[in-house]
């Protein structure tokens, strides 16, 4: 009789490494209307009105005025109150959805990829991929006490919004500097020269902004998830990250989760978009069919010309896209706002996979 040895007797599974995984993934705008009541869009459509920066479909930089002539009114049927509140709790369903289906899976990590809107960084320091190893993440106060329009009327909405975004006081948020060093160390291993962070030395001045608050906020509610924030530059040039590199950095993220040494459960969530400040049904929704399909080659190749202004966000969930490798797309629901009669908005979205 062969007798086995110690090493022999453990069974196969018990000497495989344990490796953390990601066992959801999701996406969710995180637009000001979402913190108010449908008939208070009108504040965000009169602001859009006097809006000197728009990016029309095509991507041509013009003014509501020119927009507008450009376009006549053909939104009006949609720019009303009554459809704006069907829409609204469409979209309250949609978050207390995806609210739910994260206690559901209750990740032991939550990777949040946003951008940063002179939050946390400012023109003087403004890199194009960014992670936060540090602990905790303290957010910046929306308006700032000296913020000349703090006491405008056409700007309530900014207070209204801000416990929303976390930003009504300088809140702190759990980090996982551990999951985030192995991050770092990866993308840097795979080319990225990524900057990183590992404090916010003066959160009465900076600090993180809307796309990380919403998500503690409005999904995790009262559950204390720690977050590894992921910073993309997508609003400013002239070093916003191309298509295909935030692709690229979302597969190097989901490849470091998978060689990180740990039992480690990982959501990962994309904050933000999708088209806006004018809305883009077509580029909001061949983003989002391709996301459902896993076609690599479209979100890879979507036109910069199409990423300005709130319209860049959608950068995050191409970068989410790089992560989905494995996972199956479970739901997602699309609701394009028109604020104005020259189509001003939002293209609303909310999906997840698991």
């Amino acid at each position: 009789m062969r007798f086995s040895t110690a090493e022999e007797a453990v069974p196969a599974r018990a000497k495989r490494k344990i490796v953390a995984k990601v066992v959801l993934a999701m996406g969710t705008s995180h637009s000001p209307i979402l913190a108010l009541d449908a008939p208070d869009w009108e504040t965000r459509a009169r602001n859009d009105r006097k809006n000197q920066h728009l990016f029309d479909v095509d991507g041509t930089e013009l003014s509501y005025d020119q927009l507008y002539e450009r376009v006549g009114p053909k939104y009006a049927s949609s720019a009303v109150p009554a459809n704006w509140r069907e829409q609204d709790d469409a979209a309250e369903r949609c978050l207390d959805r995806l609210a739910l289906d994260l206690a559901e899976v209750n990740p032991d990590v939550v990777v949040v990829i946003g951008d940063d809107e002179h939050e946390l960084f400012t023109d003087a320091n403004m890199p194009a991929m960014s992670v936060f190893y540090g602990d905790p993440a303290i957010s910046r106060r929306f308006v700032q006490p000296d913020d000349p329009r703090a006491n405008d009327p056409e700007y309530t909405w900014m207070k209204m919004v801000a416990r929303m975004y976390g930003m009504d006081e300088n809140r702190r948020f759990a980090t996982r500097p551990d999951l985030a060093r192995a991050f770092i160390e990866r993308l840097i291993e795979s080319g990225f020269d990524v900057a990183i962070q590992n404090g916010v030395p003066e959160p009465e001045k900076v600090g993180f902004g809307h796309a990380f608050g919403f998500v503690v906020m409005r999904l995790m509610g009262e559950r204390a998830v720690p977050i590894v924030p992921i910073i993309l530059n997508t609003y400013y040039p002239p070093n916003q990250p191309t298509p295909a590199r935030c692709y690229d950095m979302g597969a190097t993220l989901r490849a470091a989760v998978e060689a990180f040494d740990g039992d480690l459960r990982v959501a990962v969530i994309a904050s933000g978009g999708l088209s806006h400040f004018v809305t883009n049904e077509s580029l909001d929704t061949s983003v989002l069919d391709a996301l459902r399909s896993g076609d690599a080659k479209t979100l890879r190749s979507v036109p910069t010309k199409l990423l300005y202004d709130g319209s860049s966000e959608i950068r995050n969930w191409i970068a989410l896209g790089g992560m989905l490798d494995g996972l199956r797309h479970a739901w997602s629901e699309y609701i394009p706002v028109y604020r104005t009669e020259a189509g001003t908005g939002i293209g609303l979205a909310f999906g997840r996979w698991s």
